[in-house]
């Protein structure tokens, strides 16, 4: 029983951090802002921002709540915003311009060793882990109890997840040329824009979610 539970809670956890983060669509995005790296150096660049991704996602499971009381601000807000955030760097991304000449002009890079400092911000937060999977992370834990056996289990959850959150991002960004040679220039291009296009309906949906909890009391109220 509890087995099953856990694993329930697991797969509950994953599969709605993965529908925001989007690490298969974000790795082109990273891949992009990583064009001046060897395939050995975006391998372990990719490990840090697995990492760091990691870090971002515990420290949201445990601490978002607390902090959020702290500053006076409700679910419903961090949803609001956090989807704002998101919608806003989706349709920035959605509208960049292409490269001029279909690709085939050069465009100016960032040297390697910038790049490499780059791990955390930009390429962390917000890009791979941003308003929307953090403040769905929090919502996760936010009715935790202080029971020690349900505290126990649900960290053991969270845990779970953000392991399973980080390789995933491991491997695909590690993997974003491969795909990206598979797909050739269009193909990328292509994924690019669908990935921002995701990532706007992303925001819009997280904003919704909050404006419904936020309105769905009044709406009893009024009933």
């Amino acid at each position: 029983m509890i087995v099953d539970r856990l694993i329930s809670e697991i797969l509950f956890g994953f599969t709605g951090l993965i529908g925001i983060i989007n690490p298969f669509g974000i790795a082109f995005l990273f891949l992009e802002r990583t064009e001046s790296l060897t395939e050995h150096e975006r391998g372990v660049l990719s490990k840090k921002v697995a990492f760091n991704a990691f870090v971002v996602l515990l420290v949201a499971f445990f601490a978002g709540t607390p902090v959020l009381h702290f500053f006076g601000i409700s679910i419903q807000a961090l949803r609001i915003g956090g989807g704002l955030a998101v919608a806003v760097a989706g349709w920035q991304m959605l509208n960049e311009p292409d490269v001029p000449g279909g690709g085939d002009t050069p465009v100016k890079q960032i040297d390697a060793a910038t790049v490499m400092t780059r791990g955390f911000f930009p390429l962390t937060v917000p890009l791979t882990v941003g308003p929307g999977s953090i403040a769905t992370a929090i919502a996760l834990n936010a009715n935790r109890t202080h029971k020690l056996s349900e505290f126990v289990f649900s960290s053991l959850v969270s845990v779970v997840v953000s392991v399973l959150v980080a390789i995933v991002i491991w491997l695909t960004y590690s993997r974003a040329a491969f795909f990206a040679r598979h797909l050739g220039t269009d193909g990328t291009k292509v994924a690019m824009r669908v990935s921002a296009f995701l990532l706007l309906c992303v925001g819009v949906q997280i904003m919704l979610t909050g404006f419904s909890e936020f309105l769905q009391p009044i709406a009893d109220q009024i009933k």
